[in-house]
């Protein structure tokens, strides 16, 4: 790979002492680095043990008057191949996300005409905080790939999701980014993933174990194949992909829409586990007990089936190829073979999601590969694996058409 130059802003977090191994990774990778610190990072990071990893001149001050007699910020903000902001605070999210440019870090970013990169890095509850999960979801939509956060124990004590990601999976994060090529290069693909929440009442919902983990990793596994990927979600604990766009929805009917708006895409993997039924008139206040000891009555209508519908489109609405995923308690394949037939989708991954598996929300799947051709067992594989053997097959399915043609 030619070498690539990265912009590496360090926000003002505990985590930017880990930026210092960050910026060795990228450079043993071959890449050029150039860093600018936020006022608040030099609390933790000195210009001078960045400047010495980097190997180059470290900025720090928007109002440089050698630097900004030449439009530096600009300079800056173009010259590099890839953004990355390590830590992202809560901060530094809000600013990206509400525009702001009032020092340089943020000034850079919006200049920037190239791809950027953030590690979020906050305490677990700033991270849960509604005003974050708004910036996220914006910078997401903005195109914005994100890496972690991990969770684990924080430095102010507490423990949950809010560390920073490790430098290697960042470093990761780059190379996917940075990837000059790959099988699937210029194709467009589509995920679903989660969960979906049909809402009972204002407080109340129907929803399942989903993790979101499965589609998560295929979406990544794409993306890493070289995919232009659109990342359609719903609530899920598991972090979004490195490199996919990323739409949150809640329900079966946003998840519908966002599919439909996300169209024409050349695959369309339907990870997600929606939710079959949807209350058929949900209250606009909280349900009341009512002190008889019966259960309120509630009146359920089915969801949309978004595999079936997107499976029976024509081209060049329908995707070339559409695949589908069967939970199944039971006799699994003989189920998700009729299930291919039912929905009209080319491929289904099948998996056993009993209790015992551990599958649901777990790490690992013992997946099935269904198509016209039969069966192909998968023996049990972490997530990761399991998306990258899907995504491969994938890639060779199109390198057979482009052959063919």
């Amino acid at each position: 790979m030619p070498q690539k130059s990265i912009l590496l802003v360090i926000g003002g977090g505990v985590a930017a002492y880990k930026c210092l191994e960050l910026i060795r990774l990228l450079r043993k990778g071959g890449n050029r680095v150039t860093v600018a610190l936020t006022r608040a990072a030099e609390q933790f990071v000195t210009p001078l043990s960045a400047g010495a990893l980097s190997g180059a001149k470290v900025y720090r001050d928007l109002f440089d008057l050698t630097d900004e007699a030449e439009m530096g910020h600009i300079q800056l903000s173009r010259a590099a191949d890839l953004v990355v902001v390590a830590p992202a605070t809560a901060d530094l999210m809000a600013k990206m996300a509400q525009g702001h440019a009032d020092d340089l870090a943020s000034t850079l970013l919006m200049a920037t005409d190239k791809r950027v990169l953030i590690a979020p890095a906050m305490n677990v509850r700033m991270w849960q905080h509604p005003a974050t999960r708004r910036n996220l979801a914006t910078l997401q939509a903005d195109g914005v790939a994100v890496v972690g956060p991990d969770a684990g124990e924080m430095a102010c004590g507490e423990f949950g999701p809010g560390r920073m990601a490790e430098p290697a999976a960042i470093m990761a994060a780059v190379e996917r980014l940075l990837a000059p090529s790959g099988p699937l290069r210029g194709r467009r693909a589509l995920v679903t993933s989660g969960p979906t929440h049909e809402p009972i009442d204002p407080v109340r919902y129907i929803a399942n174990r989903s993790s979101g983990k499965q589609g998560a990793a295929v979406a990544a596994a794409l993306a890493a194949l070289g995919a232009e990927v659109t990342f359609i979600t719903g609530p899920a604990s598991a972090p979004p992909p490195p490199g996919a766009r990323v739409v949150r929805v809640e329900t079966a009917l946003e998840m519908l829409a966002a599919v439909e708006a996300a169209l024409p895409v050349d695959a369309a993997v339907f990870a997600a586990a929606v939710a079959d039924w949807r209350a058929a008139d949900a209250p606009a206040q909280k349900i009341k007990k009512d002190g008889s000891g019966a259960p309120p009555a509630l009146s359920l209508k089915e969801n949309p089936d978004i595999l079936s519908t997107v499976a029976r489109l024509t081209p060049p609405r329908r995707p070339a190829l559409v695949v589908g995923f069967a939970a199944e308690t039971e006799n699994v394949v003989a189920h998700a073979t009729a299930k291919r037939l039912r929905k009209g989708c080319d491929w289904i991954v099948a998996n056993d999601v009993s209790p015992a598996s551990g599958v649901m929300g777990g790490d690992e799947n013992a997946a099935t590969l269904i198509t016209a051709d039969g069966a192909e067992g998968w023996p049990r594989l972490g997530k990761a694996e399991t998306a990258r053997r899907l995504a491969v097959r994938i890639a060779e399915h199109f390198s057979r058409i482009q052959a063919d043609t």
